[in-house]
């Protein structure tokens, strides 16, 4: 290899890189040149130098074309070198995944994962600046996965603003380091010892004269010293590939031209069909085109030696003779059945406005890449659309595509305003509206609008529309209580009417009833326009499905969802996972689930399921005693009530009894509102919802919380001498303990569990009571729900219970806020409010020397010696004090 000149600077920063990458720290380098400016050359050296450190290499170049197949730019990467990153099974697994760009992202880190594992490696990605766009999603994932592994990525690009190497760092900026390199005009004398290099030879002057207007680009010095490149005209490379050209056959000369058309890749095959020549023909004016350095044989292609190479035998071809190349080019490939997505650059750069031959390839050249590559049958379908006349009704069945892949790409703004602007005669479409393009358009638009609560009933009356359209606008006038259900002839309005059906049993909190109807509604989805997504109305069937206590099955489909659906609902199905483990009380699943979707919520930018994951991280949290997590993840209503009462104010309980119906394990927090409190009210109507639940869908889960709760008031508002009653509620307990079985819901299991313990230790037997708190502290410790096992540990240790050795339950650290017992950060908070040690000591009914003992200790164990700093420190935590 030749010696790289005048970057010395640069190799070493890559080299830099390249160590820390070995010693385990990833990074991503983005070197940015013009074209011609050495980026290759840098990406060349530093591969050697990775190589001779055993490095294992990964490298690639992207294309123009690329845009047009899936994964086609980093695929070469994934398959590059003696030891691949992926073998060929794996590799073969990955083209099933091309429709769904997060699953393949998460697919391939973790092949990536396993490959290197400890290895380090250097992953490289030149002219990255033409990668397609499945590549570009599939690196933010994969680069932002692997941010532990000993990997170093680098990323060469022209300047492109906006292009996807800076779509890729806005992505992976706060997961691991990220290096820029800019690539200036090497010096006059890096350029003469360039030149030196390729000649083999000291430089004449004449010569050194000549280099001088090359102006630093190393890629013209080395075509100036081949005979390619001429200084003294404006256009010196044109002139000098010109002439090089013209030396050559007439033969090698047509098949440069067409061979430029084509693009910077080509198969010999498809120019020698073009050219109406066999390929033995055209073996030695290849080799002609070969030995004068323009063009390279990578085997099964060929391609241009740079792309600058390219662009200047195209400069050569008249634009009529492009235009009739490329309108050649395309009738062969439809006719040898590439298909018309193979066709489009070529339809794309000849088609006329009007051409209505053309606009329809280009529609159906958009359709087949939808499936994969929907930016780019986005760029497609915008393009065809330019191509309609702007008074002409088929402009309006082209904008209805345009609407329908604006969904598909999740570009719903854009897609909502395009149809405004498509039916409202502005200047972008002035021709008739028919009413059934109307509906079409707006039908297009309702399942979206109907996901984020938009559902305006004024858009869906739209007189003189073919019957089943007028049925399902009706029909959403169902979905959005405007008018009563009706007999329906048409599948995709009977599934709507189903849909309205479902989410109204649901509100309800009808878990049974609506399960059954999400499942008559997901048998009638299609494809048809207005028709719901299936998979949208699945997610709601599998929750309904695990309210009614099928929590298992629900479960096991939600795991076969993940990795094979709908993938741009990965953060919706992630956090329906998260629920459901959190209900099994299998924490660890739950949160990493919980995180998964806010990680997931970024890479797909849809945030909608996040505050449901932080609400689950936060009830994780407080179950392991993790306070400030908890009130960090999800401050809202709940967790600040649940909060507070950790913190020992038994009157926040009342706020719980607000807890909406789609709540994570709602009917957990209404026991925990009527076992916290000492208001008979509030624990009266707790038990009140908790029944209104349990007749709505009678499952094990919603009973055994009604009857948990009904019996523990019942024991609590017994006097002493009513044996009897006492009696009775402590028969019930035992009943729910017995009822709920091997539940899976053992968090649940647990509750009850601690609370027959409770009442039995308190008015009945003690070893009943003693077992039934042991039974719940085993579960709790072995579930890693340290704060209800501490509570649980707490009250055995108070009845005398003594074992050889308690389980693990979280030690309360020494200082900081969790080292507070609950009666000094009741203590605490109140004194914050503004009470004296006498006030407080009237609320919390204890002495003023008692509260002056537990205001001692807090302030020990928060490092304040004043109300004031107490106060503050408060007021930092809590925003406003969380009692108030």
């Amino acid at each position: 290899m030749e010696p790289l000149r005048g970057r010395s600077a640069e190799l070493g920063q890559l080299l830099a890189t390249m160590r820390a990458a070995e010693g385990g720290t990833a990074s991503l380098t983005v070197v940015t040149g013009e074209p011609g400016i050495g980026k290759s050359a840098l990406i060349r050296a530093l591969v050697e130098q990775a190589e001779r450190h055993g490095l294992l290499v990964a490298q690639a170049a992207a294309h123009q074309t690329d845009e047009l197949s899936p994964l086609a730019s980093l695929a070469p990467a994934l398959r590059s070198g003696p030891e691949p990153l992926i073998s060929t099974e794996h590799f073969l697994e990955l083209a099933a995944l091309n429709g769904q760009p997060l699953w393949l992202g998460e697919r391939l880190a973790d092949l990536i994962g396993k490959r290197l594992d400890g290895v380090p490696a250097l992953i490289v990605l030149d002219d990255a600046q033409w990668a397609d766009p499945l590549t570009n999603f599939v690196l933010r994932v994969v680069i932002a996965r692997l941010s532990l592994a000993k990997v170093m990525w680098v990323l060469a690009t022209r300047p492109a603003p906006g292009a996807m190497p800076d779509q890729v760092v806005d992505a992976i900026r706060d997961q691991l380091p990220i290096h820029a390199i800019q690539l200036a005009p090497l010096s006059t004398e890096a350029v003469l010892e360039l030149a030196a290099d390729r000649l083999g030879a000291p430089i004449d002057p004449a010569l050194s004269v000549r280099l001088s207007g090359v102006q630093g680009v190393p890629f013209l010095a080395e075509q100036l010293v081949a005979g390619l490149y001429v200084t003294d005209l404006p256009d010196g490379l044109v002139e000098g590939v010109r002439r090089r050209v013209s030396s050559t056959s007439e033969l090698c000369q047509a098949l440069l031209r067409t061979a430029a058309v084509f693009g910077s890749e080509f198969q010999l095959e498809d120019v020698a069909a073009l050219m109406g020549e066999s390929i033995a023909k055209l073996a030695g004016p290849l080799d002609e085109a070969i030995r004068s350095g323009l063009l390279a044989d990578g085997s099964s292609t060929l391609s241009f030696r740079h792309e600058l190479l390219r662009a200047a035998v195209l400069a050569e071809v008249p634009p009529s003779a492009q235009r009739a190349l490329h309108r050649a080019i395309a009738d062969q490939l439809l006719a040898s059945g590439r298909g018309p997505s193979a066709a489009a650059p070529h339809i794309l750069a000849t088609a006329a406005v009007g051409d209505v031959a053309a606009i329809n390839t280009l529609r159906a050249a958009a359709k087949d890449l939808l499936a994969t590559m929907s930016i780019t049958a986005l760029n497609v379908i915008q393009q065809t659309f330019e191509l309609t006349l702007v008074d002409d009704e088929f402009r309006g069945e082209v904008g209805e595509d345009v609407i329908a892949i604006l969904l598909v790409a999740r570009q719903f703004k854009q897609a909502e305003a395009f149809a405004a602007d498509l039916l409202g005669g502005t200047a972008l479409y002035r021709g008739p509206v028919s009413p059934d393009l109307r509906a079409s358009i707006v039908l297009r638009l309702l399942p979206h609008l109907w996901a984020t609560g938009r559902l305006d009933s004024s858009e869906l009356d739209i007189p003189g529309t073919s019957a089943p359209l007028t049925e399902r606008l009706q029909a959403y006038r169902v979905l959005a209580q405007r008018e009563d259900p009706f007999e329906s002839s048409d599948p995709v309005a009977a599934g709507i009417q189903h849909l309205a059906a479902a989410e109204r049993a649901q509100q309800a909190g009808r878990y049974a009833e609506a399960r059954d109807l999400y499942r008559e509604a997901r048998s009638a989805a299609g494809e048809q326009v207005g028709s719901h997504p299936a998979i949208h109305i699945e997610l709601a069937e599998l929750f309904c499905q695990a309210q009614a206590d099928d929590l298992a099955g629900a479960l096991d489909r939600l795991k076969e969802l993940l990795g094979t659906s709908d993938s741009w609902l990965a953060p919706q199905l992630s956090v329906l996972r998260a629920r459901l483990e959190l209900a099994t009380g299998n924490l660890s699943a739950a949160a990493e689930a919980a995180n998964a979707c806010i990680r997931w919520s970024t890479e797909v930018f849809d945030s909608s399921a996040e505050p449901t994951a932080r609400q689950i991280l936060a009830l994780i949290a407080l179950l392991k005693g993790r306070l400030t997590e908890a009130r960090e993840q999800a401050p809202d209503d709940q967790i600040r009530a649940l909060l507070a009462v950790a913190d020992g104010d038994s009157t926040a309980a009342a706020r719980l009894l607000d807890t909406p119906l789609d709540y994570p394990e709602r009917h957990d927090l209404l026991i925990m509102a009527a076992t916290s409190t000492t208001n008979l009210k509030t624990a009266d109507h707790a038990a009140q919802l908790l029944t209104e639940q349990a007749n709505a869908t009678p499952t094990v889960t919603f009973q055994a919380a009604a009857q948990l709760v009904a019996a523990h008031n019942q024991l609590h508002q017994a006097t002493a001498n009513q044996e009897t009653a006492a009696g009775a509620a402590r028969a019930k307990l035992a009943a729910v303990v017995d009822l709920l079985g091997d539940s899976p819901r053992k968090l649940l299991v647990a509750r009850a569990h601690e609370l027959f313990g409770r009442a039995e230790l308190e008015t009945g037997d003690r070893a009943t009571g003693v077992a039934a708190l042991e039974r719940a502290l085993d579960k709790l410790t072995q579930l890693g729900a340290t704060a209800p096992a501490a509570r649980v540990q707490a009250t055995l240790q108070a009845a005398g219970v003594r074992r050889r050795k308690w389980a693990a339950v979280q030690h309360r650290p020494e200082s900081g806020w969790e080292a507070l017992t609950p009666m000094e950060r009741r203590v605490a908070l109140l004194v914050a409010e503004g009470h004296t040690n006498r006030s407080a000591a009237d609320e919390l009914v204890l002495s003023a020397s008692t509260v002056g003992t537990h205001l001692r200790a807090a302030f020990g164990k928060l490092g304040v010696n004043s109300r004031v700093q107490l106060t503050r420190l408060v007021l930092e935590r809590f925003a406003s004090p969380p009692n108030a």
